[in-house]
C-alpha cells in the first residue's frame, strides 16, 4: 500500500527516549541544543515584523511562477544577483526537492559532505536520489578532503551539495577550494548546489569565505532565506539563484519554471513584506554574531584546561567539541542527560566519522551554556 521510499525506521532513537524519560521526571533541562532563534531569548523588532505582514496587497492572489519579481528584485539587490535567474521557495528543504527532481533520474548521486547536518539523508530518499559522501577534515580548521570528493564521483553522480560556511563546523568555502572544485566539477559536467544559509554569520576576521554565487564556469545553485539572514524561520521563504554558463542556466530555469508551477508554494504576505523582514536582518544579525562570540568565548576559556576541545569554528550557529573518546558519542550524550541534566548533541547525528565529538549551538543563552560546559567537563572521567 505503501512506497518503499518511505519505509522508514520510525521509532525514536536512545537518546530522544532518554529526553522523554527526563522530562516525565520534571527535572531542570541545560539544552545545549536548540537552534531555534525565536525560542533563544534574542530580542526582535516585532512591530516592524508585524506591519511587513500587514500589506493590502496580500488580499489578491497573483501567481509568479518563480515568486513575485518585486520580492526577488529586492533580495537580488542585497546580493549582486540577477532577480529573473532566481527562484523563491518555502524553503531550502523545498529548494532542494525541486533540484534533486531536475538534475536526478531514480537512483542518480548526489555527493554530500561529512560531517553536515542530518537533513539531507531524508530529503534524498522521499526523491529516489541515492546520497554518497565525501569527507571534511579537521587541522587547525576544517577543509574539504578533494582526494574523498574525487573518489565518490561515479557515473551516476549528478551534483556536489556545499554547505557554506558548513553545519555543524562552521568552515567557509576557500578561494583556493573553489577554484579546485570548480575545475572538478566542470571535468566531471557537475553541478553544484551551495547552501550559504549561515554566510552573514562570520566568526573569525581571519576566515577566507567566498560565495559559490560568484563562480560561472559550471551550473550553479545558491541558496539562502529569510530562517537563518533574517532570524525568521517561520515565515517560510528562501531563495535560490541559478547561475553559470548561459545555455544550461536557460535550460535549468526552463525545467525549474515547471516545477516551481506544480507547487507555487510562497506565501503572498511574507512576499510583500520581504524589503522590511529583510531590513530588520542586519540588527538580529548583530544580536546573533554577539551570543555567539560571547558563547565561544565561553567555550574556550571553560575548557582551556580541560579533556574538552572546542573545534575552529569561522560561521554559523554551531560548536563542535572533541571530547575523549570512551565509547559511543551517542552513550555519552544519554550519560550527560541523565546524569547531569544535560543536553547535546552525538556527532553521529551529523555523520562524523569517527566517535569523539558533540556539537553544541551557540544560540544557547549564555549563562546555561556556561554551567552546561561546567558539566559537561566535570562528567568526563
Amino acid at each position: 500500500m505503501f512506497a518503499r521510499r518511505t519505509e522508514w525506521e520510525l521509532g525514536k532513537n536512545p537518546l530522544t527516549l532518554a529526553i522523554d524519560r527526563f522530562r516525565l521526571d520534571n527535572r531542570e533541562l541545560l539544552d545545549l541544543t536548540s537552534s531555534n532563534p525565536t525560542a533563544c531569548g534574542i530580542a526582535y523588532d516585532e512591530a516592524a515584523i508585524l506591519r511587513a505582514l500587514s500589506k493590502p496587497e496580500s488580499l489578491s492572489y497573483d501567481p509568479q511562477v518563480f515568486g513575485s519579481l518585486r520580492a526577488r528584485e529586492v533580495i537580488a539587490s542585497l546580493y549582486a544577483l540577477d532577480p529573473e535567474r532566481m527562484m523563491l521557495t518555502a524553503s531550502t528543504s523545498e529548494a532542494y526537492s525541486y533540484l534533486f527532481r531536475l538534475s536526478c533520474d531514480a537512483g542518480d548521486e548526489v555527493l554530500v559532505p561529512r560531517p553536515s547536518y542530518p537533513l539531507f539523508e531524508m530529503l534524498a530518499q522521499v526523491n529516489d536520489v541515492v546520497l554518497r559522501g565525501y569527507d571534511l577534515f579537521y587541522d587547525h580548521g576544517w577543509f574539504i578532503d578533494f582526494a574523498s570528493l574525487r573518489a565518490a564521483i561515479s557515473s551516476r553522480t549528478r551534483a556536489v551539495i556545499l554547505v557554506n560556511p558548513n553545519n555543524p563546523t562552521g568552515s567557509y568555502l576557500s578561494e583556493t577550494q573553489a577554484r579546485e572544485l570548480e575545475e572538478l566539477c566542470e571535468h566531471h559536467r557537475l553541478a553544484v548546489i551551495s547552501d550559504e544559509v549561515f554566510f552573514e554569520y562570520a566568526l573569525s576576521e581571519e576566515a577566507d569565505r567566498v560565495s559559490w554565487a560568484q563562480r560561472h564556469r559550471v551550473l550553479g545553485f545558491t541558496m539562502a532565506g529569510l530562517s537563518k539572514t533574517a532570524a525568521l524561520p517561520q515565515m517560510k521563504l528562501a531563495w535560490t539563484a541559478v547561475h553559470g554558463p548561459s545555455a544550461l542556466v536557460t535550460d535549468a530555469l526552463a525545467r525549474l519554471e515547471v516545477i516551481a508551477d506544480t507547487f507555487l508554494s510562497v506565501s503572498a504576505p511574507v512576499q510583500h513584506g520581504i524589503a522590511e523582514l529583510l531590513a530588520t536582518a542586519p540588527e538580529m544579525q548583530g544580536k546573533i554574531r554577539e551570543r555567539c562570540f560571547a558563547n565561544l568565548t565561553i567555550l574556550r576559556e571553560t575548557c582551556a584546561v580541560s579533556p574538552v576541545t572546542p573545534l575552529r569554528t569561522d560561521g554559523g550557529w554551531s560548536a563542535v567539541l572533541r571530547i575523549p573518546s570512551l565509547g559511543s558519542d551517542e552513550d555519552f550524550a544519554i550519560q550527560l542527560l541523565e546524569q547531569h541534566g544535560v543536553l547535546v548533541h552525538p556527532g553521529h547525528f551529523y555523520d562524523f566519522r569517527r566517535e569523539g565529538y558533540v556539537v553544541v549551538s551557540l544560540l544557547t543563552p549564555t549563562e546555561t551554556l556556561r554551567e552546561g560546559t561546567r558539566r559537561l567537563i566535570q562528567s568526563i572521567p
